[in-house]
């Protein structure tokens, strides 16, 4: 685990999330996510699989092979002053692989159909898909956003395995209802979904009707 910061403290009021970014396509979708969270005040508890850090790389050209220093320079150094706490994928001894930690609960942000697939079938191969084992174990809210396309009879089951267990889906399906004009806008939506789902308040896009501005 990486905890930096002078005092490692998290504020005692601040609302604490884990978030997980896997190996599938929309990297860019985990990133905005987690800036939005550190924008509302959220203590992020972070991990990323080592196809997660790939696809990073390939979208977003982020140099893999200084990590803590990627993720500094994109969530303005948020791991430096204890805003983030990073995770190393093996790391089965971390915080968040227990029931005893408390935080709100967890998002997937893209999640591949290989770690959504583990999770539905109680597969804890690492500390992302332990985490999320621990979700469901101590009834937390669990977000998953899978991000795959076609989909095939094994994906449809296992999404809608976790679903009846109370898992949220959120399939990274943009909308075009609110006029997107550029990737952001689109990037925006997607991400304004998921917090709405998390209850945490944004101005990402725009709503449907007259008197949602």
């Amino acid at each position: 685990m990486v905890k930096a910061g002078e005092n490692g403290q998290e504020a005692a009021n601040a609302s604490r999330w884990v978030v997980g970014i896997t190996g599938a396509s929309g990297a860019i979708y985990g990133v905005t996510l987690c800036q939005q969270l550190l924008a509302a005040g959220c203590h992020l508890h972070m991990v990323i699989s080592d196809a997660g850090w790939r696809v990073l790389k390939e979208e977003l050209d982020w140099d893999a092979s200084h990590r803590l220093d990627c993720l500094n320079k994109a969530f303005e150094s948020a791991l430096t002053d204890g805003r983030i706490t990073y995770h190393p994928l093996n790391d089965i001894g971390a915080s968040i692989a227990s029931g005893s930690f408390r935080c709100e609960g967890m998002v997937i942000m893209p999640c591949s159909m290989g770690s959504l697939s583990n999770i539905a079938n109680g597969a804890s191969t690492n500390l992302l898909t332990r985490a999320a084992d621990v979700m469901l174990k101590e009834g937390r809210p669990l977000l998953l956003v899978p991000r795959e396309t076609p989909l095939h009879a094994i994906h449809l089951e296992n999404m809608l395995k976790l679903a009846r267990m109370g898992v949220k889906i959120i399939p990274a399906m943009p909308a075009f209802y609110n006029g997107p004009q550029t990737i952001q806008d689109i990037v925006f939506f997607l991400v304004g979904k998921v917090m709405d789902s998390m209850g945490i308040t944004h101005n990402l896009y725009k709503r449907w009707g007259p008197s949602n501005g």
